[in-house]
């Protein structure tokens, strides 16, 4: 990539990343192995969690999670349609049905009321997103989950380390799931990690995960048919360095975010990020910002091409999955989730690294606020 162009993330990698892979390599073992255990136990602990299942990624997590609990064929989850999309993909893949409900406006993660109104006599699970780092309002979804006797899985792909009532993301789910590939504050390359507290959970994730040698000549081990879905040593040597660094990664990350929340007061009307009631800490996966009302989700594409031109790579935040052509085949079309479409239509995601410095974002901000003036006629973001 050219070096005066301004990328959407950079994993924040060091020398004891390099430390630790170059000990895996010297190993002779790059499979899933020792320095994979490490990683699932040094993640249990650092979440003060019993248990720790590294996978290839979120969605296999989410697979191996929703197999676990024993969710298939003639089963619903209900989930958010304005998420970290693979993790909702693993719904349809175990066979059961997605049922997709609108988020809060505000906090832009699933909605404990709209989740409510999709509850029925299929019901299974609920799949609750921490988005873009922000909490959801896991009191109000423990109180429904138990209510209805369903369980809680908990996606915290995008929230490393933010923090609800003091607890910390990960914590709150029967099964929590995080994404352990770029843009996160925690970058693998690629990979995923399975939290839970239950033994019986932790076992059957394991047995999901892949066949072990010892099962080679099995005729029984196949009765469940696992994935191969392991993590490698390397990925999680980068693993381990990262999570040893993660309050330095994070502490970088703050001062960027401070600088974008500085430097965004030259846009008229512009309001801080939303925090809701009872979240005590927030970790931003992108520094996300919304477009005014009269902004149409074509002229959003506008600006992302006019950024484009002048080097900075932005992004559309989300896609809705149920504006999705895979998603049509459930019913689904635009205008059923009125909070999701207002929001995704016009959010829009802003590089958002450890190494950004001022002068980057100065440009970032003033380059998007000359684009959004052109395209929308000197509307404000707000």
């Amino acid at each position: 990539m050219d070096s005066d162009w301004i990328p959407l993330s950079v994993a924040d990698t060091a020398e004891r990343e390099t430390q630790l892979v170059q000990h895996a390599l010297l190993s002779g073992h790059l499979s899933s192995g020792s320095m994979v255990e490490a990683f699932e136990s040094v993640f249990a602990d650092f979440h003060e969690r019993k248990y720790a299942v590294a996978v290839s990624s979120g969605m296999a997590g989410a697979w191996m999670a929703l197999r676990a609990l024993g969710i298939g064929p003639g089963d619903e989850v209900i989930a958010s349609a304005y998420s970290w999309h693979h993790l909702a993909h693993a719904i349809v893949h175990v066979g059961a049905t997605p049922v997709l409900a609108d988020i809060d406006y505000w906090s832009g993660c699933l909605s404990p009321t709209k989740a409510a109104e999709k509850i029925g006599p299929k019901t299974r699970a609920i799949l609750v997103n921490n988005c873009n780092g922000h909490p959801a309002a896991w009191n109000e979804f423990r109180a429904l989950a138990d209510q209805h006797g369903l369980s809680l899985i908990e996606d915290s792909s995008e929230a490393i380390a933010s923090r609800y009532y003091d607890d910390m993301v990960g914590s709150f789910g029967d099964i929590s799931i995080f994404d352990l590939s770029q843009p996160l504050a925690i970058s693998c390359g690629e990979g995923g990690m399975v939290l839970t507290d239950d033994a019986r959970l932790a076992s059957e994730l394991r047995y999901l995960r892949s066949h072990s040698l010892a099962d080679r000549m099995s005729v029984s081990v196949g009765s469940r048919v696992p994935l191969q879905a392991c993590l490698s040593d390397i990925a999680a040597a980068v693993g381990i360095a990262q999570l040893e660094r993660i309050y330095e990664i994070l502490a970088r990350r703050k001062q960027v975010e401070t600088l974008y929340h500085q430097i965004m007061q030259t846009f008229e009307g512009i309001k801080p990020p939303y925090i809701a009631e009872g979240v005590t800490e927030v970790h931003w996966m992108l520094y996300v910002v919304h477009l005014g009302k009269r902004f149409t989700a074509s002229a959003r594409t506008q600006l992302i091409e006019d950024l484009d031109d002048e080097a900075v790579e932005v992004a559309a935040y989300s896609r809705p999955l149920h504006q999705q052509f895979h998603y049509a085949s459930y019913g689904y079309a635009k205008g059923q989730l009125s909070n999701t479409e207002r929001i995704a239509d016009r959010s829009l995601a802003l590089p958002f690294h450890s190494f950004l410095d001022e002068d980057e974002i100065r440009f970032v901000v003033g380059t998007l606020k000359d684009a959004a003036t052109n395209v929308g006629a000197g509307v404000p973001i707000y």
